[in-house]
């Protein structure tokens, strides 16, 4: 048995149960948005879980980016609505249509290897990357653009999870055509296309989540090539430094990387409110 047939009997099992038993919800325009949809709902409750504990409990609290600002449940509900309320105006409409004028996907017999699941999922997240880093950068350099499309995210000086579809429509459309966009531009199987949307949801909603948790993406990528949850944090307090949502290497090369300042568990506690209106 050669490399490659090994590599692809590893899926080929997982994708002959979801061919036979989900054959035809896996078909429907409407998947990729309901799993996405799910997945983002499910992560930041899980980690909205860990912000109403962490007052309470040290052994979360010690992990937070800003363990004197607790997240509180005006907050929850500022972010929670514009989230529903975004969902509710550009998601949901978005997906009726998919639903009436987009065919039903075709399913091919055969799972992709293990390799080239893996590759496209790298190759989906170093093309958004770089889209968004290009985005970012032009809309926090025109301040008109800034203004009117991305000044809605900045309004929380530290991000938490529910900050991060805290968004204009027109920013959460734009994401959301890319993570469509970009497996279909790479010609990737649809189930490395589905794995891609669980990742960047993830690591997207990780990036705003506040924590520094040992087992974090950027505290396992080596030489400080993954931003993380510090960096990102670093961007809301200086906007004008750490554009790349993921890596790093955009902003060393761009001159716009900065090193975050360590967490704040100094004893002398800082004012409770998060928001603000920084440029």
């Amino acid at each position: 048995m050669t490399g490659g047939q090994s590599q692809g009997l590893v899926l080929q099992p997982i994708w002959d149960y979801l061919h036979q038993n989900h054959h035809d919800l896996l078909r429907s325009p409407l998947c990729p948005v309901v799993l996405s949809v799910t997945t983002y709902f499910f992560v930041v409750g899980l980690y909205t879980l860990l912000d109403l504990l962490a007052p309470t409990w040290p052994c979360i609290n010690r992990y937070r980016l800003h363990p004197h600002r607790a997240v509180t449940w005006p907050n929850i509900w500022d972010t929670l609505g514009v989230t529903i309320y975004n969902h509710l105006l550009y998601i949901f409409p978005a997906a009726v249509a998919q639903w009436l004028w987009r065919p039903p996907s075709l399913l091919p017999c055969e799972a992709p290897t293990l390799r080239s699941f893996f590759l496209g999922i790298l190759g989906c997240t170093l093309v958004f990357d770089f889209q968004y880093y290009l985005w970012h950068l032009l809309h926090h350099r025109i301040p008109w653009l800034y203004r009117t499309v991305h000044a809605v995210h900045h309004q929380y000086n530290q991000p938490f999870s529910l900050v991060t579809q805290y968004l204009s429509g027109c920013e959460l459309f734009n994401l959301g055509f890319w993570a469509t966009v970009d497996p279909i531009l790479l010609r990737c199987h649809c189930l490395t296309t589905w794995g891609f949307m669980v990742f960047n949801i993830y690591i997207s909603t990780e990036d705003h989540c506040g924590y520094d948790f040992p087992w974090a993406i950027h505290n396992l990528v080596p030489f400080g090539l993954w931003g993380g949850p510090p960096k990102h944090d670093a961007h809301h307090q200086r906007p004008n430094t750490n554009f790349a949502p993921f890596f790093s290497h955009w902003d060393w090369l761009g001159g716009t990387h900065t090193v975050p300042t360590p967490p704040s568990h100094a004893a002398v506690e800082e004012p409770d409110e998060m928001k603000g209106t920084k440029d």
